[in-house]
């Protein structure tokens, strides 16, 4: 669930990530009235597993059906616990910070394997960036070395994420700038959280106003499945790398993360992770999210 982490802004350092969360003063929380009275310190119900959650389609919606809600659900029921979301009224980048931290809820889902901020479980799946491009168009990139991505209309990244820093090297993120801001009504996104939404990357794509999208693949693999013009996803390598020798990941662990001194419920994590690892395929399967190998 968290927008802000190693797959999200990986040309971010940690330091400004701080800081910027620190802009937001802290919001009311969003709650049904027993996860409103855990927020304010009263004893947790051990037969429910508190969820950090904020709306994010499609990972993580109010009604459950969000791909990391479907997540949490499977895992706390292979704990034998009924699970228990905590919604926070704004972005799931303050996940941690407004809500884990402050022992509001006991887990967030979703984070890269080596979030510095939490104790994290063994990664569930290992997932990456893609280019996304339209199946009747010959136009099946594979690499950000591919010439042509100099030469095709516009292409949409995300801000802060690898897909910005690799547009930026291959020189032609000024050409797209404006185009790019457009999708967020010109809000910058200096000292403020601002993201294209992944579903806005996709329709992009299928309505032909970009020849290509750069997108980490869980954030819209659903509205590939369920585009009605068909679309390609293509893993950007691995082995990426900037012209000043950079290396640029594009495939990250994800795991679920908890307080950095709560070693007795990441120890139970673990354990119904590895029960419920058949369900959390299934929902990967269900969805069309493309997996690799977990690194660790």
């Amino acid at each position: 669930m968290s927008l802000v982490n190693g797959r999200r802004r990986a040309a971010a350092s940690a330091a400004a990530l701080t800081a910027l969360a620190c802009l937001w003063a802290p919001a009311a929380w969003s709650q049904e009235p027993k996860a409103a009275e855990n927020a304010q310190g009263t004893k947790a119900d051990p037969g429910r597993l508190r969820i950090c959650a904020a709306e994010q389609p499609p990972l993580s919606l109010k009604d459950g059906s969000g791909l990391e809600n479907r997540i949490a659900t499977a895992v706390a029921e292979a704990m034998g616990r009924k699970p228990d979301f905590v919604w926070l009224g704004k972005p799931a980048i303050y996940l941690v910070r407004d809500g884990l931290e402050k022992k509001a809820c006991d887990v967030v889902v979703g984070l890269d394997s080596d979030d510095p901020r939490v104790l994290t479980t063994r990664p569930y799946y290992r997932s990456g960036y893609v280019f996304l491009t339209r199946a009747d168009k010959d136009l099946d990139v594979k690499s950000w070395a591919d010439p042509r991505l100099k030469q095709v209309d516009h292409m949409v990244v995300g801000f802060g994420t690898p897909g910005e820093a690799m547009l930026k090297d291959i020189g032609r993120y000024e050409e797209d700038m404006a185009y790019l801001y457009s999708l967020v009504n010109f809000r910058a996104p200096r000292n403020q959280y601002t993201q294209i939404d992944p579903a806005r990357m996709v329709s992009e794509v299928v309505g032909g106003k970009a020849d290509v999208a750069v997108a980490f693949a869980p954030d819209v693999a659903r509205y590939v499945r369920d585009s009605s013009t068909p679309l390609r996803m293509t893993p950007v390598p691995d082995d990426t790398t900037r012209s000043d020798g950079q290396k640029m990941p594009q495939s990250f662990d994800q795991s679920m993360g908890v307080r950095r001194d709560d070693t007795a419920l990441k120890a139970e994590l673990d354990a119904a992770l590895a029960k419920a690892k058949p369900r959390i395929d299934a929902i990967l399967k269900q969805e069309g999210v493309p997996v690799l190998a977990a690194s660790n």
